[in-house]
């Protein structure tokens, strides 16, 4: 059974009142959703602090979820818009379009190197949004449609996104000493 009809049956049962699903949804996307949210902020104890508000609008929008099988990208969809709102809150600047539409390139092959540890310790020198993108694809591996509608751009953004995130963080790595 894949994931997302796993996923899908476990937001059913959980429509349906069953407590002990949504316990195992938890349990299935709380450390996923967890290193997401530290990627993006890079504090735990606000990512855990973030958690708990995702879990808590996730339990309040449950109900209303009309595509079970689409947990994964609603849940991502949510934590986006709450780090949003918190990283706005912290520099009370005006929020810049997401929508920046870019050339779509190819992988190049710095995909097929990197390792979940060389991405997470690279992170931080990338900028939100790449940083965002790179999340989502290489430590949730999301599809890049999936990426594309947690982001709310097309999937050709998605791949700009990846290729100038690898480009910064394979410069980021290589001046901490990570050889690619």
């Amino acid at each position: 059974m894949s994931s997302d009809v796993h996923d899908g049956l476990l937001v059913v049962r959980c429509q349906l009142g069953e407590r002990e699903a949504f316990r195992e949804l938890v349990g299935a996307w709380h450390a996923p959703l967890c290193r997401y949210l530290r990627g993006m902020v890079g504090s735990p104890h606000l990512a855990d602090d973030l958690a708990q508000e995702v879990w808590i609008a996730v339990v309040r929008g449950l109900p209303r979820l009309r595509q079970p099988e689409r947990f994964a990208p609603w849940l991502f969809t949510i934590a986006r818009r709450t780090v949003t709102d918190q990283l706005r809150q912290m520099y009370r600047v005006p929020e810049t379009s997401l929508d920046v539409v870019g050339d779509v390139v190819a992988d190049d092959e710095l995909s097929g190197v990197l390792t979940t540890m060389q991405i997470e310790a690279g992170l931080s020198g990338v900028p939100p949004l790449e940083r965002e993108a790179l999340i989502l694809f290489h430590l949730q591996d999301l599809p890049l449609v999936a990426c594309a509608e947690v982001l709310g751009v097309p999937p050709g953004t998605v791949k700009s996104r990846l290729h100038r995130a690898r480009r910064m963080l394979r410069t980021t790595l290589a001046e901490r000493g990570y050889e690619a």
